[in-house]
């Protein structure tokens, strides 16, 4: 559990059950009345930026997340494959995981989020920067 002092920018949260990375947030400390904290919320699985507003000092659920850099092997029938550049284990992500999914050439190294206590891939997302030849 996390409370609105420990925000941070890129820090994950559980929100009205959904994963959601903290994009910006603002402490405000009004004249009158209590403090709040001002947040826009990433979705991670649909990519939507929400506003919301928390009063201060609410716990939240942290969700522990990984980045591990992959690397893009081949798309198959079970989706596109990546490699893993430490471990080199394979693993197969679906298309609709996969931010830019256009621009994703073979070779590429992305960054893959994945849920620490479940294990799972929650999104991949390609650099910021890519050159592309037309």
């Amino acid at each position: 559990m996390a409370s609105t002092a420990d925000f941070r920018n890129g820090m994950c949260i559980e929100h009205n059950g959904q994963l959601y990375f903290i994009v910006e947030f603002l402490h405000v400390k009004p004249g009158k009345g209590p403090a709040f904290v001002r947040t826009k919320l990433k979705n991670v699985q649909t990519g939507k930026v929400i506003d919301n507003t928390f009063n201060a000092g609410v716990k939240v659920n942290e969700a522990r997340v990984e980045r591990r850099p992959y690397q893009y092997l081949y798309k198959d029938d079970m989706g596109y494959n990546f490699m893993n550049n430490e471990t080199f284990e394979q693993i197969p992500i679906a298309h609709d995981l996969i931010n830019g999914v256009d621009f994703l050439k073979e070779g590429f190294n992305v960054d893959v989020v994945i849920d620490s206590s479940t294990d799972t891939v929650l999104l991949a997302e390609l650099p910021t920067k890519v050159d592309l030849m037309v």
